[in-house]
């Protein structure tokens, strides 16, 4: 048993536990939600429009700039999209349905590392894109996508070594 006035680390001193400073205080502080996402505003006349359909079935529609991946716009926009790997095409938990085929077809093919993270994805469709990497542009102006009722996110701790969970 530990002793209240040890360290919890053994091999940090007494002495450098518990120097002669004063502890710094630390204050709460929120950012602007114009600061969530790595997004540009929009020129005015420039707009482009991207709507998202959440997991209630509600419609989100928002101008941003060409060139804005729809992953960024998500979270700048603080709607439920993860995005755990930071947007590089390293899980599928950006996944997102785009709603119209035809904006899907004017969308530039999936990569191959687009396509096999898509693999993972939870609830996959003809339509499915990576949201980090739909980049918007004028030939996809007014896109609907639709957010799937949940998210695959492959993580080490998830698995055992190899082996089986048994449960």
């Amino acid at each position: 048993m530990q002793s209240p006035n040890r360290p919890f680390f053994p091999h940090v001193s007494e002495s450098r536990s518990q120097s002669n400073f004063p502890r710094a205080r630390r204050r709460f502080s929120t950012t602007p939600k114009s600061q969530h996402g790595h997004t540009t505003p929009p020129i005015p006349g420039e707009e482009l429009h991207v709507t998202f359909i959440d997991k209630e079935g509600a419609e989100h529609t928002f101008e941003v700039s060409a060139g804005d991946n729809l992953m960024d716009i998500a979270q700048a926009e603080d709607l439920e999209m993860e995005g755990a790997c930071g947007g590089s095409c390293a899980c599928s938990t950006c996944h997102l349905i785009v709603e119209s085929p035809e904006h899907y077809d004017a969308m530039p093919e999936p990569s191959d590392d687009e396509n096999d993270m898509l693999d993972l994805a939870f609830g996959l469709t003809e339509t499915s894109r990576l949201g980090c990497q739909v980049k918007m542009a004028k030939e996809i102006d007014g896109v609907k996508v639709r957010l799937p009722s949940m998210t695959r996110n492959m993580q080490a701790g998830d698995f055992s070594g190899g082996k089986k969970k048994e449960g």
